[in-house]
């Protein structure tokens, strides 16, 4: 009798201690389902919504008038979730450990070491976090930097210090003929006059420096080179009609603050009656009032040069005194 219950004895004792780990892994197993179900929740809800617009574009700019603008958007919008649905994770982890780890009398924890599925978990999974935004980050740019053979129109950008000039062209490349030009001076600030639902090309090239061609609801600039460098880049298609302003964004000297333009967005139609105009002769100015536009700039103003008689000290001022 004594034998045969020492035998029993370490049998239920296994039993039990195997029930107990079956009963914590079953814990374990509901609260990672439910971990799980929970971030899914919460990806559904983020993306049902419009994020972006709630946490004010997390830093990037809203209100893109391209098909190119908006898909730069969406993506760092869905770079910022992963981010923080990342952060919050592993915040988690940290005030768990914290809480659960905490210190009870002078025994310690137990202590993991070895344990080969956490650490093919922690080595692989940031490998795989970033593989996922490299190749959307990779697809994106390679949308947005795509030129086509035939664009509906072509512009070549010109700058200058401290100006601009856009050259309506009949092509692509050097060899193309220019059929209407902008040309902007010191009193007067030059508009860009396109169209909505055309194909745009942008050729870039520069009198003297180097200057950098940017329209903010484009979310998209690019150097403008001088020499034989010709920058070019192009958009599907501007989506809402208006009056944007435009800058320089390459330091390129004194009077850099002020080298702006306008980028005047219309109908298509309107935008024929424009060129139209142009090239018949009229004036930037003659040939907006002709489509019903404004036809000086709304968004910026002329800068000023300051080389009037009024910045120097009259003759007769005393020695220091500025006028």
């Amino acid at each position: 009798m004594v034998a045969r219950s020492s035998e029993v004895r370490p049998t239920a004792v296994r039993h039990s201690a195997s029930s107990r780990a079956g009963g914590r892994r079953g814990r374990r197993a509901g609260r990672l389902a439910g971990l799980g179900f929970s971030g899914a929740a919460l990806l559904v809800l983020l993306t049902g919504c419009d994020v972006g617009a709630a946490f004010g574009g997390f830093g990037w700019p809203q209100g893109g008038i391209t098909p190119e603008a908006r898909r730069m958007y969406d993506l760092w919008i869905a770079s910022c979730v992963a981010a923080l649905a990342v952060g919050f994770f592993v915040w988690g982890l940290i005030f768990w450990c914290i809480v659960r780890y905490r210190k009870r009398g002078n025994e310690l924890p137990v202590q993991t070491r070895y344990n080969l599925p956490m650490e093919f978990l922690y080595t692989i999974a940031p490998v795989l976090i970033v593989s996922v935004l490299f190749y959307y980050t990779a697809v994106v740019q390679t949308d947005v930097v795509k030129t086509t053979n035939n664009p509906d129109v072509t512009v070549e950008v010109v700058a200058f210090k401290w100006n601009w000039q856009f050259n309506y062209r009949d092509g692509q490349g050097v060899d193309a003929e220019t059929t209407a030009s902008v040309l902007g001076t010191s009193e007067v600030i030059p508009i860009l006059v396109l169209p909505t639902g055309r194909s745009i090309r942008f050729e870039e090239t520069s009198r003297d420096v180097i200057h950098s061609f940017w329209v903010p609801e484009m979310l998209f600039k690019r150097d403008v080179f001088p020499g034989s460098i010709r920058n070019e880049f192009q958009v599907s298609s501007l989506e809402t009609e208006g009056a944007y302003v435009g800058r320089c964004a390459e330091l390129c000297g004194s009077y850099h603050a002020f080298m702006n333009f306008e980028l005047r967005v219309v109908s298509p139609e309107n935008f024929d009656r424009f060129l139209a105009a142009k090239q018949g002769g009229a004036s930037t100015q003659e040939a907006l009032t002709s489509i019903g536009e404004e036809p000086y700039a709304i968004t910026t103003r002329p800068f000023e040069t300051r080389r009037d008689e009024s910045n120097f000290n009259p003759d007769t001022a005393p020695a220091g005194t500025g006028s």
